[in-house]
């Protein structure tokens, strides 16, 4: 019962420093789309000029972006997790608040890649939603309401915390905890970026076939 209630304890803490971390890579943290358009122009050869052209592009070469781009995020997690890792428990809540930055910012290049924008209010609660379908957090559009986003942000957070409440184990031998933490970092991004990749690709497939989007692509066209 003290282990559980000792796991429990550590969960809530890890979960309100996820909580912070997940503001912050919404706020002064987040993807700066410009620079990440150009990204992906230069560094994947999607031929871009913005993010709605992504539409016009198979999804599996999108599919294949997203695929590096997770590889990639999961490789800087894991260097992450060694290095903090050493330092045992006194590094364990500075791992997890990267942690949280390194994988919200993961969320948002997918949801980029896939063409969905964060520049207004019901964007940005999409992103939260796709947040809630990494964690696996049940949450339906009634969500997307501005006033309930706090909310929705704490419940992410809660599932996170109790996710990586794990950490506890790895963190109390130092030598042991690099390894494990650079795998329980690995094991929990490949996780989520999995997640919010099926979340933003069925998005994806769904907005291809609305015609308001076929329309929004030839009426630019016409006026050529």
């Amino acid at each position: 019962m003290g282990s559980e209630t000792a796991k429990s304890l550590m969960a809530g803490r890890i979960g309100r420093v996820i909580e912070r971390s997940l503001r912050r890579a919404y706020g002064s943290f987040a993807v700066n789309q410009e620079r990440y358009l150009r990204e992906l122009r230069q560094g994947h050869g999607l031929p871009l000029r913005t993010f709605r052209d992504a539409f016009e592009i198979h999804p599996a070469a999108l599919d294949q972006v997203a695929a590096r781009t997770i590889a990639g995020t999961r490789r800087l997690a894991i260097v992450e997790g060694a290095s903090f890792g050493l330092g045992g428990l006194l590094t364990l809540l500075p791992d997890v608040s990267i942690l949280g930055v390194i994988t919200f910012r993961l969320i948002q290049k997918l949801g980029l890649i896939y063409g969905f924008e964060f520049t207004t209010e019901e964007e940005r609660a999409e992103l939260w939603l796709a947040a809630a379908s990494a964690a696996g957090v049940e949450a339906g559009r009634d969500w997307v309401k501005k006033q309930v986003i706090e909310r929705l942000a704490a419940r992410i957070a809660e599932k996170a915390g109790t996710e990586l409440a794990e950490k506890l184990s790895a963190g109390i031998v130092p030598v042991v905890s690099a390894g494990l933490g650079a795998t329980l970092n690995g094991y929990f991004i490949n996780g989520w970026g999995r997640r919010a990749h099926g979340y933003f690709r069925d998005k994806h497939l769904e907005w291809r076939d609305r015609p308001a989007i076929l329309a929004e692509r030839v009426m630019p066209l016409l006026k050529e």
